[in-house]
């Protein structure tokens, strides 16, 4: 014979959770299987860290041993790869546009005669903006050997002069630059992207899982149930439903981590508790946000469509694509009711900068106070629940 107290409380509410988990397929393929293949996909997918060997066309018109050794100087760069050497524009032209290629790179006739002369050759190079980083790449890649091609001119010219390499240098390169790139010296995509990409999904994720799993509740008319074993308090029936789910979108944010800066070995200069840290605030103010949707919009299908939008904007407002500070300032303020803008601030300071834990404290705060949001519409989402008149 179960007693009635078995029956109640958020004990018995988690033992339902928990077996609505294991029961419903929507669950296990969004709170286990999608989070684990984005993680394999992504890190795999990006592995190399930087794209290598990006083809290119060389339209040779000059044909000489000059022009010979600068397309071998090009092939040496790590990211470009000289696919092909025509003396037809029109050929690479064609190439290009059928995606075979991504840049164009153009040696005029007679152009080894021009530079030993002491005249100006123009090289010419053509990149496909159309794939933002093989195009960059590619710019850069061909932009620096058309500078070398000139500063080898230059030194030639110089020794023939009678100058030494020093005055020769002090004319190319009057002032030399000395660059240094902060938090991800070796330029690697993966730890550029993944680290924000991951968290991302994540917390799509539970936007979606949380909705879904209160606005079934609502549809299916079991919601006055699941209110009684938890003698009709919200808080007490919200927080034995989505504490299972808590636990384990912890765990997989933990995993995320462990691949990240163990497996993956992305600098991680402040240790892990600040980042584990974030995680775990990062999974409840996602959580906090779920509850606040389905709350404004207690049915099923509206509050998913909520979470979709709002957790699809997220990349693009966050400020890992495109800076915040030059964002419209209204763009700019909305940014901050978005969880993930703040975990990147944090990930920033501590992950990349390993600045003192001190100037991360706004971010933290932000993140925790995302967990007021369900009290602004409790009233509202009782309501729904207690009536459970689902609109279809």
């Amino acid at each position: 014979m179960i007693s009635e107290n078995n029956r109640h409380g958020v004990w018995a509410i988690m033992k339902r959770e928990i077996k609505r988990l294991g029961s419903h397929p929507v669950y296990f393929y969004c709170i286990l299987i999608a989070p684990v293949f984005c993680v394999v996909f992504f890190i795999s997918l990006m592995e190399s860290g930087l794209p290598t060997d990006l083809p290119i066309a060389v339209v040779d018109m000059d044909n000489t041993a000059t022009s010979r050794n600068l397309i071998r100087q090009l092939d040496a760069f790590e990211q470009t790869e000289v696919a092909m050497v025509t003396p037809s524009f029109y050929e690479a032209r064609t190439e290009i546009q059928k995606g075979n290629i991504y840049g164009i790179f153009y040696i005029p006739e007679g152009f080894s005669v021009l530079a030993t002369t002491g005249k100006q050759p123009t090289l010419s190079f053509y990149t496909n903006s159309s794939f933002l980083i093989a195009g960059s790449l590619l710019f850069r890649d061909m932009k620096t050997m058309s500078v070398l091609a000139g500063a080898s001119v230059g030194l030639q010219q110089g020794t023939a002069q009678g100058f030494t390499n020093d005055q020769i240098m002090a004319r190319l390169q009057p002032i030399v630059i000395d660059n240094h790139a902060i938090g991800n010296p070796w330029l690697n995509y993966s730890v550029y992207l993944n680290n924000v990409l991951l968290p991302g999904l994540l917390q799509l994720l539970i936007f979606l899982i949380t909705v879904y799993s209160i606005g079934t509740e609502i549809k299916y008319g079991t919601s006055r149930q699941w209110l009684k074993m938890g003698d009709y308090s919200l808080v007490k029936s919200l927080f034995g439903k989505i504490l299972p789910q808590t636990v384990i979108f912890i765990m997989i944010g933990f995993m995320y981590c462990a691949v990240m800066y163990g497996y993956s070995a992305f600098p991680l200069n402040s240790g892990w508790w600040p980042m584990l840290g974030a995680m775990s605030l990062l999974v409840l103010s996602s959580q906090a946000i779920g509850i606040f949707m389905i709350g404004v919009l207690p049915t099923l299908r509206l509050g998913l469509s909520f979470a979709s939008l709002f957790g699809m904007i997220a990349f693009s407002i966050v400020g890992f694509s495109y800076p915040v500070t030059e964002m419209d300032p209204t763009l700019q303020a909305l940014s901050n009711l978005f969880p993930l803008r703040h975990y990147f601030l944090i990930y920033i300071d501590q992950a990349l900068d390993g600045r003192a834990l001190i100037y991360s404290w706004l971010q933290y705060v932000s993140l925790t106070g995302f967990l007021i949001l369900p009290l602004f519409i409790g009233k509202n989402l009782k309501s729904a629940l207690m009536s459970f008149k689902y609109i279809p």
